[in-house]
């Protein structure tokens, strides 16, 4: 049986009632190694990615350093929009000693849910400085149309 520190109110009218879901989710965070004292930092998803929107399109950005563009692979299915490609880093022998190694290579995908419909034939992909910008034009039936007021 732990022994628990007594606080003022802990017990009372002026205890937080969330108090104890806080002290649950810290001690599964630590136990996961997901907080901040956890065993190993957790790599992020790759690519990082933005997703905005104008009147006309969707804009997918995603930042793919050491990615050849030629081999990054683009498909619209439905109101998805999939991002496969391979990053490879370069061997540095085979007596190299990392200090850090955080830098990873392989095979990735993404598969980002679109919020509207788009023109699937319409999509155009670049890629720049590493950047991957994706231009999806909004479907025509998406897109807000102006009705003319005849007077009779």
């Amino acid at each position: 049986m732990a022994i628990l520190r007594w606080k003022p109110g802990f017990y009372g009218w002026h205890r937080d009632p969330f108090a104890e879901m806080h002290r649950l989710r810290r001690e599964m965070d630590n136990l996961l190694g997901t907080g901040r004292r956890g065993l190993a930092p957790t790599a992020g998803v790759f690519p990082a990615l933005n997703v905005s929107e104008d009147e006309d399109n969707l804009y997918v950005r995603a930042e793919l350093p050491g990615v050849v563009p030629e081999e990054i692979e683009i498909t619209t299915k439905e109101n998805n929009l999939i991002i496969k490609g391979q990053r490879q880093i370069a061997a540095e022998g085979e007596q190299v000693s990392y200090h850090r190694r955080e830098r990873e290579a392989g095979s990735f995908r993404r598969i980002i849910a679109l919020p509207t419909r788009v023109d699937s034939s319409k999509v155009t992909a670049a890629c720049k400085n590493g950047v991957l910008t994706v231009t999806l034009p909004r479907a025509a039936e998406v897109k807000p149309r102006q009705v003319e007021v005849k007077s009779e």
